[in-house]
């Protein structure tokens, strides 16, 4: 009996240490390319730490593809949780990794003690079918090894131009111009104008406005597009309009059942002769499969970039799966065609489950030019171009540590991410991949890049803001012609994050905010060592900086206050739109010269997350934005005013309003067919583009002229 009480004490303890086990041993993710360049090197991330003298002890350790010990030099950097490679010769690699690289290695257990991977001289078309299926079929493993992990490291993932160009005045015309980041490179956007007619987005159609007579405005024409198709941005060159939009096709591909597993949404351009505007004349349509990233246009040249997600899943039912990206062109019988293989790459350094597409056609000849494209293995989410270059970025996720306490909280916490940047050269419609390089953090949007004399300027923020015990920090990087890092500024405004920056010629501004706003000005003058010159901290935060002149900032953003919390810190709160004139011809002291506030609590506009809404008349100092207005009734209580426009004059003495035309409204919300999207001139006439309407307005005494409706 006691023999048998012995056993079964001992068996309780035996579960009870595996029941224990289960719980605190934590399991180590790794995760890396599968494709590296030799110049730019390789690099694996960890998600747990890893030991100090792992690579000197031999606990990581390469091997080639005949299996030989490979010397060479390996980088753990100060995060203890990258791996780097700096440079190896083109061929087959694989990395080792001993369980006791890991610190803590006693409670801890890697998730996979190999790792294979291919270096190459420079990026290679995918060579068949073959090796395609081969790169999914190797995401397809990645991905259910780490299912409901949430912690797989995936990434989503001439002379040159300075982003110090306003875009407000008018090249060739007295009529406005989209408000641009780089001078020379038009961006997409829902209105266009050449002076005598205006091109406007409403709903699923482009509405064409004869403005000849501002006093007599007329709509000229309407081009109405089918259900499935969605007009989203505009281009405007000569006498073509492009028309770029989101078109759901379930017309199948070769060896693709109809009807089953539909594809995502085609980006299609349709390319409109509007020599006379009153009858625009289709001239060819084109798609590519994707949701569309970003457009250009640049020397005539049009550029475009989508996403595409593949439902590679699908190997596991279906052996011949189509796991090429779909276009089509109604010059070449308009049928949908899987692209080449040729025109199919892998992005070193990512392991991407998603194509960055990247299409170009000179309208010089629309009728019959070729359209390029080319597709990318590794997404791309923010896109920044000169007229030489094209940069994509995309997140390159980090390893989230294994859960030990029984709950995936990662359910609802983002993922720490760093940037990987894609570098491509233009020469016309030929692009082609330079190079790609990585930084920490994560970016806000495309003012946070810049290349200046040769160099990439980039700003991010590194963790998030509301992580006490790891707070966030900001910094800007500097990357030479072959992405490799030069210079960096690091751990800026700890605890906030990055809601605006500028670089303008040898100097970056930057705005963070969690309770106040720091303007920083940092000098890149010299690219191996920026430095933060001045800093100043204002209540509010601006969400977009303009350049007004060399000795002056815009910001545009809102107001904030303080409030007291009972037994507890002051939170911050909101207020109204706020409009800071930034005085920085003192670099080591920027002042807040003037200010303006706009409504109140509640009150936003476009201009807020899209610069294209940004109405600039140069001539005039006048910059205006369409705005929606609430006023505060009580404690934290609003109550919606109206809606429409606002125009200041903004000099280097200050900010003027000149013209507030935003009508009152009886209504409890705004309403979508009268909410304007943008402001434009021609002449002496100020014009008002909403869903739904047009207005016109004498631009000295902002009277109104005449009003259509669509």
């Amino acid at each position: 009996m006691k023999r048998k009480s012995k056993w079964l004490a001992g068996a309780v303890i035996i579960a009870a240490i595996a029941i224990a086990a289960a719980f605190m041993f934590e399991k180590v993710a790794v995760s890396a390319p599968a494709v590296a360049l030799s110049e730019q090197g390789w690099r694996v991330n960890f998600s747990s730490v890893l030991q100090p003298g792992a690579v000197a002890e031999g606990d990581i350790y390469l091997t080639d593809a005949a299996g030989e010990a490979v010397e060479t030099e390996m980088v753990l950097l100060k995060n203890r949780q990258t791996l780097e490679i700096p440079q190896l010769p083109p061929g087959e690699y694989k990395l080792h990794i001993k369980n006791s690289a890991v610190a803590g290695s006693f409670f801890k257990t890697l998730e996979k003690d190999e790792v294979a991977f291919t270096v190459q001289e420079k990026i290679q078309s995918v060579s068949g079918e073959e090796e395609l299926k081969a790169y999914f079929e190797q995401l397809l493993a990645l991905q259910k090894s780490n299912e409901g992990k949430d912690g797989m490291a995936e990434r989503a993932g001439g002379t040159e131009e300075s982003s110090d160009s306003s875009g407000g005045s008018a090249e060739g015309g007295d009529y406005s111009t989209t408000n641009k980041q780089v001078e020379g490179v038009d961006e997409a956007d829902m209105v266009k104008t050449d002076g005598s007619y205006i091109y406007s987005i409403s709903e699923n159609r482009v509405v064409i406005s004869d403005v000849r007579d501002p006093a007599d405005l007329k709509v000229a024409d309407e081009l109405v597009f089918k259900k499935e198709w969605y007009p989203q941005q505009l281009f405007l060159s000569g006498d073509v309009l492009a028309v770029l939009g989101n078109r759901y096709v379930m017309q199948p591909a070769d060896g693709i059942e109809e009807g089953i597993y539909p594809r995502d949404g085609m980006t299609t351009v349709s390319l409109y002769d509007v020599k006379d505007p009153a009858s625009p004349v289709l001239i060819r349509d084109f798609g590519t499969e994707g949701y569309l990233n970003g457009a250009r246009l640049a020397d005539n040249v049009l550029y475009y970039v989508t996403n595409v997600y593949p439902d590679f899943w699908r190997m596991e039912e279906q052996d011949d799966a189509e796991l090429r990206p779909l276009t089509y062109d109604s010059k070449d019988s308009g049928d949908m065609k899987a692209m080449e293989y040729s025109n199919l790459a892998i992005l070193p350094g990512t392991m991407s489950g998603s194509y960055s597409i990247i299409s170009s056609i000179d309208l010089s000849n629309p009728a019959e030019n070729e359209v390029s494209t080319k597709g990318f293995l590794g997404g791309s989410e923010q896109l920044y171009m000169t007229k030489d270059h094209l940069y994509l970025t995309a997140a390159a996720y980090l390893p989230a540590e294994e859960d030990t306490q029984g709950e995936d909280v990662r359910i609802w916490l983002p993922q720490l991410a760093n940037t990987a940047v894609f570098k491509f050269s233009l020469k016309g419609t030929d692009v082609q991949f330079l190079a790609s390089g990585e930084v920490a953090g994560t970016l806000l949007n495309q003012f946070s890049m810049d290349e200046h004399n040769g160099y990439f300027r980039i700003v991010t923020t590194e963790g998030f803001s509301w992580n006490e015990d790891a707070p966030s920090k900001n910094h800007l990087f500097v990357l030479d012609a072959g992405m490799k890092q030069v210079g960096s500024v690091e751990d800026l405004a700890k605890g906030e994050r990055i809601y605006s920056a500028r670089f303008i010629g040898d100097k970056a501004y930057m705005v963070t905010f969690k309770e106040t706003d720091p303007l920083f000005v940092i000098d890149v003058a010299t690219p191996s060592a920026p430095k933060v010159l001045g800093e100043l901290k204002i209540p509010g935060f601006s969400n977009y900086l303009h350049p007004l002149d060399e000795n002056h900032l815009i910001g545009f953003g809102s107001d904030t206050k303080l409030e007291p919390v009972k037994d507890g810190e002051p939170r911050v709160v909101t207020g109204g739109m706020k409009i800071s004139l930034f005085d920085i011809s003192d670099f080591a002291n920027p002042k807040e010269k003037d200010t303006e506030i706009i409504g109140g609590m509640g009150t936003y506009s476009p201009l807020q997350y899209d610069h294209k809404a940004l109405f600039v008349h140069e001539a005039k100092n006048l910059y205006g934005f369409p705005v929606t207005m609430y006023k505060e009734t009580g404690a934290n209580a609003i109550e919606f005013e109206g809606e429409g426009a606002v125009v200041f004059s903004i000099t280097s003495g200050g900010i003027e309003e000149k013209a507030n035309l935003v009508e009152p409204s009886n209504m409890q919300y705004e309403d979508w067919e009268k909410s304007v999207q943008r402001l434009l001139y021609s002449g002496n006439t100020l014009f008002t583009v909403a869903n739904g309407e047009l207005k016109s307005f004498e631009l000295e005494t902002f009277e109104m002229k005449d009003q259509i409706g669509f």
